[in-house]
């Protein structure tokens, strides 16, 4: 078979990203060659569709392609061919090949196959693919250790996209971290769809969880390395893991505690296992613990029935807390969700301007934690990148720092005295 040259794009989560990561990998070792996009004869799109957005950004994507490249054959991956399953009327203008997110991993072979669309039912789907992003250009590695979700958010297509929870294999996820060490990656991100949900099974059943998990890592990674873990839900996060964050020596106190609401009814249309008073002291235990501790969150503005009250609760309750940042999106509808079909839709215009304000409001905190931490002493790991006279790099707790470019700086931990805060909300710092 003809050798390919193609060119690999890929939109969405971290999760996304290990998973192109390891295609692309797979893709290389057959011999074919990752290439710039005006000059590839396949073009391979990761595709996310997780909003509306999202499948907006495709379609401009994929026009761009024919209009650079008429001869261009154009395949779509994972979330966005799965959302087709039992539709009738699959073929998407400009498209060659459509794979599920069962099938994507075998990639190679839908190449030499005479077939345009191939998604199957993920819902009875139990198998696990391992993934991890690994770019000599980073100094960060995504590692995914669970797949899939049970939970039945009102607005959430992740479950018929990716299919139940399933979990990767404890030796596997150790022996990636030993791996990635000798290759000289320094900060890794453990990530899945909702990674508290992990569960391995050993000999007579004994069920092996997130938290066996972290002291396992703890216990056979010795190399110099830091850990962060991605998004925990907030009724899954206990004292057991905080209390161990707080004396690890490789996992950093930085917590993303996905919110989505600050009223009680939002909550429970949107059928989030938590109440706002959950979501408050479990925020007050990890300072509790951690008073350093970086804490982020997620918001969905303009939910279904969220009258000006509930937004407006939603804002004071992200007022009071001591959060580090706040990402927040507005409503998306998606087919095949519960709340696709709620009534009370919140008008565009009102979803955007909720956005703004809290997009402001989240500059505010963020600016407040940086000026928290001003000369403080904090460890950085320095990226590989000259950004006019300076490298840059994150504390452990998530700050943005930048000093005078250094090579010998590249790719390093540095113990440093956090000075003062720029315009660009980057601290600068002095090495120690």
């Amino acid at each position: 078979m003809e050798k390919l040259k193609f060119s690999f794009i890929t939109y969405g989560c971290k999760i996304n990203y290990s998973e192109y990561s390891t295609i692309k990998r797979n893709l290389l070792k057959l011999g074919d060659t990752y290439v710039y996009s005006s000059i590839a004869n396949i073009y391979i799109i990761n595709t996310c569709c997780i909003t509306k957005n999202a499948e907006k950004d495709l379609f401009i994507l994929i026009r761009n392609i024919k209009k650079q490249n008429k001869k261009a054959y154009i395949i779509l991956l994972g979330c966005f061919p799965q959302k087709l399953y039992k539709k009738k009327n699959s073929n998407i203008k400009n498209v060659n090949l459509m794979i599920g997110t069962k099938e994507k991993f075998s990639l190679p072979y839908y190449l030499k196959i005479n077939q345009n669309i191939s998604v199957s039912n993920i819902k009875t789907y139990n198998y696990y693919n391992s993934s991890v992003s690994f770019d000599e250009t980073r100094t960060r590695s995504f590692i995914k250790i669970q797949d899939g979700c049970d939970y039945k958010c009102s607005y959430c297509p992740i479950p018929n996209l990716r299919g139940r929870s399933r979990s990767e294999n404890i030796y596997n996820i150790i022996n990636t971290i030993k791996k990635l060490a000798l290759l000289n990656i320094k900060e890794i991100v453990i990530t899945g769809i909702n990674i508290v949900n992990f569960v391995n099974f050993g000999f007579n059943k004994k069920k092996y969880d997130f938290f066996y998990l972290l002291n396992k890592i703890e216990k056979k990674i010795k190399s110099k390395i830091r850990i962060r873990i991605s998004s925990i839900e907030p009724n899954l996060l206990n004292n057991r893991i905080i209390n161990f964050i707080s004396k690890s020596k490789i996992f950093v106190p930085h917590f993303h505690l996905p919110m989505q609401s600050g009223s009680n009814v939002i909550l429970k249309k949107m059928k989030r296992r938590y109440k706002v008073t959950n979501y408050i002291n479990c925020v007050k235990k990890i300072f509790n613990i951690i008073p350093d501790a970086c804490i982020g969150t997620d918001i969905i503005v303009g939910f279904p029935g969220e009258k000006e009250y509930n937004f407006l609760e939603t804002y004071k309750l992200l007022k009071s807390l001591e959060l580090a940042y706040i990402q927040v999106f507005p409503y998306s509808e998606r087919e095949d969700t519960e709340a696709y079909f709620m009534k009370e839709t919140i008008t565009k215009n009102q979803r955007y301007k909720r956005s703004k304000i809290i997009r402001l409001l989240s500059k505010k905190k963020q600016t407040n934690f940086y000026l928290k931490n001003i000369f403080k002493t904090s460890r950085v790991l320095f990226e590989k990148t000259n950004k006019n006279g300076y490298i840059f790099g994150f504390t452990d707790t998530y700050i943005r720092s930048k000093t005078k470019w250094s090579t010998n700086l590249i790719n390093k931990f540095q113990e440093v005295k956090l000075i003062k805060l720029d315009n660009y909300n980057n601290i600068e710092c002095q090495i120690l």
